[in-house]
């Protein structure tokens, strides 16, 4: 049996933050996980090119039961700090759209960064080795390994994070073991994923399968909110919009989906920057000859002008429809009204929604209140950022905070 300071399970991106931290606090850390490569997660993000952070990140892009429980870790370890470490290492980035950072080359840079720090850090990283059991003893934790250890650790830390995409190793285990030391589970669902629709409304929306617009998606919570902690109100996002042969997905659906429960509608706004009608009856005033699809198809792509007449029962040219027709019209782009039965799950999902109850955790350090030395970093935690960067800003900020005290 091996005696150590800090026993962290996890080798994603919170895992090695905090092993980090630790380390070079002189703390003797072991980082275990059953996957073969640390870092599977920061390999395959962003195609490739890894987003990893968001130059607007704050407490507002956050959902849980109490969203603002992450504000002590990202005020302490903000995305700029990390941008410096990104900068140290002699990463070239580039930023996109609404303030994400991606790597110019690799997402693999993230990880030779990361475990480059670990190693100088002295900490040991063991890959392909699960936890079998794991127990508390005097004070601190005993955990059996698959490979036949024993170690006994003063602090454990959970990083294994939620069940998104289990092809790549993910499982319940963080919420599982969390919940025999007597820790509370939130509700988990997939988060960031694409919505399905129904048999019926799939065949008629097929011919748009791979057909991508900008659009706006919003969504209502009921007043009651339906579960502790939901944000009631309106949320929108106005970011790609991309038609599936199961649904729809993109930036603002994925987006959308965490807001989004089964049973409820969304709202998409196809045209969003334009009055449909307006611009169809200036083309009739212009030109009354021309076809109503073709016109529309002006506005919005030819397929799915198409498909908006069909699915209205509109046809022929501008001058033969009033403006009832053309108001139904303008409705049907920019005020769709549709009700997913449901998403592709964890298969696909970014991450998952909930986790362990932040008001089991202390907002500064992470460390479970009612057990100490046991600490929930990551995506384990009851915190789920947006689309964007968001959630690797959570992971860093979260392992960070973890790793000055563990």
């Amino acid at each position: 049996m091996k005696t150590i300071d800090v026993l962290i399970v996890g080798a994603g991106a919170a895992g090695m933050m905090c092993a980090i931290e630790a380390g070079r606090r002189g703390r003797s850390v072991r980082v275990v996980d059953h996957a073969r490569n640390p870092g599977e997660k920061i390999r395959i993000s962003g195609g490739g090119r890894c987003n990893f952070t968001n130059t607007g990140t704050s407490p507002a892009n956050f959902l849980g039961e109490n969203p603002r429980f992450a504000t002590s870790a990202l005020k302490r370890f903000t995305q700029h700090d990390f941008i410096k470490r990104v900068d140290r290492a002699g990463i070239a980035w580039h930023e996109k759209t609404l303030g994400q950072l991606f790597c110019d080359d690799s997402a693999k840079q993230i990880v030779r960064m990361l475990t480059d720090g670990m190693r100088e850090a002295g900490v040991t990283l063991s890959m392909g080795v699960a936890v079998d059991r794991i127990s508390r003893v005097d004070g601190g934790f005993e955990a059996a390994m698959s490979d036949g250890s024993v170690v006994r650790a003063a602090s454990l830390v959970l990083a294994t994070g939620g069940k998104s995409i289990p092809k790549m190793g993910a499982t319940g285990w963080a919420y599982e073991t969390a919940r025999t030391f007597g820790l509370r589970i939130t509700d988990t669902r997939p988060a960031l994923v694409p919505l399905t629709f129904e048999p019926g409304l799939l065949e008629k929306l097929a011919p748009l399968a791979g057909l991508s617009v900008e659009a706006v998606v919003s969504h209502r919570v009921p007043a009651d909110g339906g579960a502790p902690g939901r944000p009631t109100g309106d949320t929108k996002f106005a970011e790609g919009l991309l038609f599936t042969h199961r649904g729809l997905s993109g930036p603002s659906i994925l987006q959308i989906s965490s807001y989004w429960r089964e049973g409820e509608a969304i709202t998409v706004r196809m045209a969003p920057d334009e009055s449909v009608y307006a611009t169809l009856k200036a083309a009739k005033e212009e030109n009354g000859k021309q076809m109503v699809h073709t016109a529309l198809g002006h506005i919005v792509p030819r397929r799915l002008a198409e498909s908006v007449c069909e699915r209205e029962g509109v046809k022929g040219k501008l001058a033969e429809v009033g403006d009832k027709v053309l108001r139904r019209l303008d409705e049907a782009v920019n005020g769709w009204t549709v009700k997913p039965v449901g998403s592709e799950g964890y298969r696909t999902a970014e991450v998952t929604l909930g986790g362990v109850a932040t008001d089991e955790l202390d907002q500064q350090t992470m460390e479970a209140k009612s057990v100490p030395g046991l600490f929930v970093i990551g995506e384990a935690a009851d915190v789920t950022g947006w689309l964007g960067g968001y959630n690797f800003q959570w992971a860093w900020s979260s392992g960070w905070a973890a790793g000055q005290v563990c």
